[in-house]
């Protein structure tokens, strides 16, 4: 004989699955990437978590690009912006805003590298954005200016952020051999790099990301757009 517990089950009596949104599948998202890392979010993996096949999916999200924008957007969401209203030196506010933007994409190596051509445009993103915007134009940065900047200062935060990732997943006889050419060079062939090569390797990162944000920040207070030119 067959056991309750053995008989097959008819569909009206499962439980019914949770109806897909497009919160529910970047949630779903956000933890395969805590737990698996970024290249396991895909779309087939994706929906072998949700029960479901990858073609119901793309009613919510359209691609896998769009889905690690989607996932960005989601973790920009811890994003400090509590100096927007604190009190002391914009600049400083600022670059304290950019480098806990940077410490999310330290946090998931993946996600920086394909934050590089992702464009998340949720309302994370949207808020990150309106802090430094506001931030510079508490400094009396242009308008004009600031706008352009933004995209400058998130530039750089990402680039280093993605490059941090590269360096912990290449091996280390790459940076040794990186470190042995500039300490060796040569003063007759290479003589800047043989007088610098000790300052070209030195500083911690954190030192090297805030005086690049601050290079960014004195440029743009001190350097007008380029004038369109009238082509008509």
């Amino acid at each position: 004989m067959v056991s309750h517990s053995d008989a097959p089950r008819s569909r009206r009596e499962r439980p019914a699955k949770p109806a897909l949104t497009r919160a529910g599948i970047i949630a779903t998202a956000v933890e395969l990437l805590r737990t698996e890392g970024l290249d396991r979010v895909t779309m087939r993996r994706l929906a072998q978590e949700l029960d479901t096949g990858p073609a119901s999916l793309y009613v919510y999200v359209r691609n896998t690009a769009e889905l690690h924008a989607a996932v960005l957007d989601a973790l920009l969401g811890v994003v400090d912006l509590s100096p927007v209203e604190a009190g002391g030196d914009w600049r400083d506010r600022l670059v304290r805003v950019l480098t806990s933007y940077t410490a999310v994409l330290f946090e998931h190596p993946g996600l920086a590298q394909s934050a590089l051509l992702a464009r998340p445009s949720g309302e994370h993103y949207l808020n990150l954005v309106e802090a430094l915007l506001s931030l510079l134009h508490e400094g009396g940065v242009p308008a004009d200016r600031a706008a352009w900047s933004v995209d400058l200062l998130l530039q750089f935060a990402t680039a280093t952020a993605a490059e941090h990732a590269t360096a912990d997943r290449a091996p280390q006889e790459d940076w040794d051999a990186l470190t042995a050419a500039v300490r060796g060079a040569s003063a007759e062939t290479h003589p800047r790099i043989a007088a610098l090569g000790a300052e070209l390797l030195s500083g911690p990162g954190e030192a090297r990301l805030e005086w690049g944000f601050r290079v960014l920040l004195n440029g743009t207070a001190h350097t007008p757009r380029p004038v369109a030119e009238d082509h008509s």
